[in-house]
C-alpha cells in the first residue's frame, strides 16, 4: 500500500460522500473556484437518487438531474478531484487547516476502459446485484449502472478469482485490466470538511410480522423503486416475484418500523409521499389494478398537497387511516391475506392483495459505517443542527435529516455556502 503527503493547500473543501447532496456541494464549491476534494465509498456517484425510478411530485426521471451534475463535475474537472471505491481514515488539524488521511481501495479497471463490455461477456463469475436491491446478478467485472460516474468498470474483489483466471485480461483490447492493483493511502489538507454520506433503508427483515424475507410478494418501497425503473432487474415491468406475473391488487405499508419505539421512533417524512408515486406507477403500468395505501397519519405538506390530491383523484387509488399488523402468504397462491387495523372503524379488516409494498424509513448511513472523527449526533444517528458541530465539520442533505431529494439539494447548496465562509472568514459551521 502506498503512502502520499499532503497535496492539496487548506483552501480545498473535503466532501464525504458521493449522492446528490455531495455532489451538489462539490460542484457549487467548484464553480464559486475553490479546489474540492469529493470521496465516495462505492464505485460510482448517485447514491440513492441513481437508484430511483422518478421523482415526486412531477414524477420525471433522475436521470437528467444526475446528469447535469456530471457535466458540471467534467467542467470543472481540474477543480474536483472525485475519489471512488475511498474512505476517509482520519482527520486532524483545525478549521483551515485539516489532514485527511484517505484510503483508495482498488478497482482493478483503468483509465483506458470504454466501457464496451467484452471483459464482462466472458467472466465466469457471478455476484449479487446490490444497484438493484439483489434481485438479479453482474459479472465480477461489472458497471455499476448505465450512467455510472465514473464512467468505467470495476471487478468485485470479493468474488474475483484474480489472475488464475485471468479471462477478462484477454477481452480487453485496450489494456484496460490492471489485476495487480493495490489499495493506496494519501493525505490531503483542507480547510472544512462536509458530510454528506447519506442513507440507508431500514431492514424490513426485523419486521416478523410484515414476512418481508418469507413472504416472495412482500417488497419494500426501494425494491419497487427497481422493479418500476427500466434499468432494472425486470426492465421496468412491475411484477410479483412469485410468479413474474403483473399484480393487480397492491398493497402499500406505512410506517413499515417507523414510528416505532421498538425499530424506528421517528418519522422519515418522505415515505408517504413514495407511496402515492409508486401507486402512480401501478396504477399507469397496469390500467386494470388497484391500489390501498394504509397509512398512521399522512405526511404531504406544502407543495406537495396538490400531489395528494391529484393521486387520490383516481378512483382506483384508495388512501385509509389505518395500521397494518400482519401479512401472510398462502405458499400455493402467492396471494396475501393482510390484516389491517381499522383506526377510523375501530376494529380489525382483511384485504386481499397480489403484492405488498412496505414503506420503510431511512437510516443515516453513518449509523452502520461510523466516520473516524467526532460529529454531533442525535439519537438516532443523524448530525445535529450545524450550529452544533465542531468547526468546521458541516452536515449535509441526509446525513443531517430525513429529508426529499429537492431540500437535501437546497441543504447541500447552503453547507457549500457555509464551507466557502469558513474558508474565507474561519466562521464557525
Amino acid at each position: 500500500m502506498s503512502n502520499q503527503q499532503p497535496t492539496s493547500p487548506s483552501g480545498a473543501i473535503l466532501v464525504i460522500g458521493g449522492g446528490i447532496a455531495g455532489m451538489t456541494v462539490a460542484v457549487e464549491a467548484a464553480e464559486t473556484g475553490r479546489e474540492v476534494w469529493l470521496v465516495e465509498k462505492t464505485p460510482t456517484l448517485g447514491g440513492r437518487v441513481a437508484r430511483m425510478f422518478k421523482y415526486f411530485p412531477k414524477l420525471c426521471p433522475p436521470a437528467c438531474g444526475l446528469e447535469i451534475n456530471y457535466q458540471r463535475l467534467r467542467k470543472n474537472h481540474g477543480r474536483v478531484h472525485v475519489l471512488t471505491l475511498a474512505q476517509v481514515e482520519k482527520i486532524d488539524g483545525k478549521p483551515g487547516a485539516f489532514e485527511a488521511t484517505l484510503r483508495m481501495d482498488p478497482r482493478f479497471v483503468n483509465e483506458k476502459c470504454t466501457i464496451c463490455g467484452e471483459c464482462a461477456k466472458v467472466c465466469p463469475v457471478e455476484r449479487p446485484n446490490d444497484f438493484n436491491a439483489n434481485l438479479d446478478k453482474t459479472r465480477a467485472i461489472y458497471l455499476p449502472h448505465e450512467m455510472a460516474y465514473p464512467p468505467r468498470y470495476v471487478i468485485d474483489a470479493a468474488v474475483c478469482p484474480g489472475a488464475s483466471c485471468g479471462k477478462c485480461l484477454a477481452a480487453c483490447k485496450y489494456a484496460a485490466i490492471e489485476l495487480n492493483m493495490a489499495p493506496k493511502r494519501m493525505k490531503i489538507a483542507v480547510g472544512a470538511v462536509v458530510v454528506a454520506t447519506g442513507w440507508a433503508p431500514f431492514d424490513a427483515k426485523a419486521l416478523d410480522n410484515l414476512s418481508f424475507g418469507v413472504a416472495k410478494n412482500v417488497i419494500t418501497n426501494a425494491v419497487m423503486e427497481r422493479l418500476a425503473s427500466p434499468n432494472g432487474p425486470t426492465k421496468g415491468r412491475i411484477v410479483r416475484p412469485s410468479d413474474g406475473q403483473p399484480p393487480r391488487r397492491v398493497v402499500f405499508v406505512q410506517c413499515a418500523g417507523s414510528r416505532d419505539v421498538n425499530h424506528l421512533p421517528y418519522c422519515s417524512g418522505v415515505c408517504c409521499l413514495v407511496s402515492l408515486k409508486q401507486a402512480a406507477y401501478v396504477r399507469e403500468q397496469i390500467p386494470e389494478s388497484k391500489a390501498q395505501v394504509f397509512y398512521i397519519d399522512l405526511r404531504a405538506s406544502g407543495v406537495y398537497e396538490d400531489f395528494l390530491t391529484r393521486i387520490q383523484a383516481d378512483e382506483n387509488v384508495t388512501v385509509k387511516k389505518g395500521k397494518v399488523a400482519k401479512i401472510t402468504e398462502n405458499a400455493a397462491t402467492g396471494e396475501l391475506d393482510i390484516e389491517v387495523e381499522d383506526v377510523l372503524g375501530a376494529g380489525k379488516m382483511r384485504v386481499k392483495a397480489d403484492l405488498a409494498v412496505l414503506a420503510t424509513g431511512m437510516v443515516p448511513s453513518i449509523k452502520a459505517a461510523p466516520l473516524p472523527f467526532e460529529m454531533t449526533c442525535d439519537e438516532y444517528g443523524f448530525c445535529a443542527g450545524n450550529g452544533h458541530q465542531a468547526p468546521g465539520l458541516i452536515a449535509a442533505g441526509t446525513a443531517k435529516a430525513p429529508t426529499d431529494v429537492a431540500t437535501a439539494i437546497q441543504d447541500a447548496t447552503g453547507a457549500a455556502l457555509k464551507a466557502i465562509q469558513i474558508l474565507r472568514n474561519g466562521l464557525r459551521p
